[in-house]
């Protein structure tokens, strides 16, 4: 196993990350959604919140490796930075040897790539994502939740508050339910827009998921999912409006929910009766 002190020795020695930057002309590409982050502070402190120490971190979108130098001096698990910019590839072979071992630098595209497959578990995904995808990232990962120990990622933060939305507030919806029904959401703190090169128009917000042994209530991912599309594409109006087609006021009486609420207000049991109860007819 690689000596660790070695290899925090070896990455100190390393020149900063600007400095390699400027001087290999890596710049942020907006069309990979790229904001790069040098603040080691900052990498540090969201590097210690995985959970695990051994198995495999998965870094999705490591760009020029501040992140990627964190994982590996904060914890002792294999690295394995998944990348689409062939770039970013090249630049990070300085990074594989000051790692001696521990890290792999894979060209994928993070949509497709079977991350639960990746590596030996436990298994956790740190990664600043993309703005444009996170989203759609995170439903895929869920997906296969149980493959994975944490998720820690930084989303904008409007995203952030849906994912940890309790219910009756505005920011609760598709993606509060689907996220906390599979896991225990942690909204852990917030990263100024100056911090990252170039800076972004928002603050950033870093959140841990940590996915359950069991999804909260019974029903099928899938059905939940059209069942929340379903409610929320009319968050103002009243639930027997929006499933006024599948039976509205008499279907939701039956599953024992009040057709005057709005989605908002409905908690995961509800949306997950109301799955089960569909299931076939969505």
């Amino acid at each position: 196993m690689p000596d660790q002190k070695t290899i925090r020795a070896n990455i100190a020695a390393l020149p900063p990350l600007s400095t390699l930057v400027s001087d290999n002309q890596l710049n942020a590409k907006k069309s990979l959604g790229q904001n790069f982050l040098f603040d080691l502070n900052l990498t540090a402190k969201i590097a210690a919140q995985s959970l695990i120490n051994t198995g495999t971190i998965i870094e999705v979108g490591p760009g020029p490796g501040g992140l990627t130098r964190a994982l590996l001096t904060e914890t002792e698990a294999d690295i394995i930075a998944v990348e689409k910019d062939r770039r970013a590839i090249g630049f990070l072979d300085h990074l594989v040897m000051a790692a001696d071992g521990r890290l792999q630098v894979q060209e994928a595209d993070a949509l497709k790539a079977p991350l639960w497959e990746y590596g030996t578990a436990p298994r956790a995904i740190v990664a600043n994502l993309p703005y444009n995808i996170a989203t759609t990232l995170l439903l895929n990962w869920l997906a296969h939740a149980t493959s994975f120990t944490s998720f820690v990622l930084m989303f904008q933060k409007e995203v952030a508050m849906r994912i940890c939305a309790e219910p009756s507030t505005s920011a609760y919806g598709r993606l509060s339910i689907i996220s906390q029904w599979l896991t225990q959401t942690d909204y852990l703190f917030d990263i100024p827009p100056e911090a990252f090169v170039p800076a972004p128009k928002i603050t950033s917000t870093v959140v841990r998921l940590v996915p359950r042994a069991e999804p909260l209530f019974p029903c099928k991912m899938a059905t939940l999912e059209q069942v929340t599309a379903k409610a929320f594409s009319q968050r103002r109006k009243m639930l027997r409006a929006s499933f006024k087609s599948l039976g509205g006021e008499t279907m939701l009486k039956e599953v024992g929910i009040d057709p005057t609420m709005r989605p908002q207000d409905l908690e995961i049991e509800g949306f997950c009766a109301l799955a089960r109860h569909l299931e076939g007819q969505i």
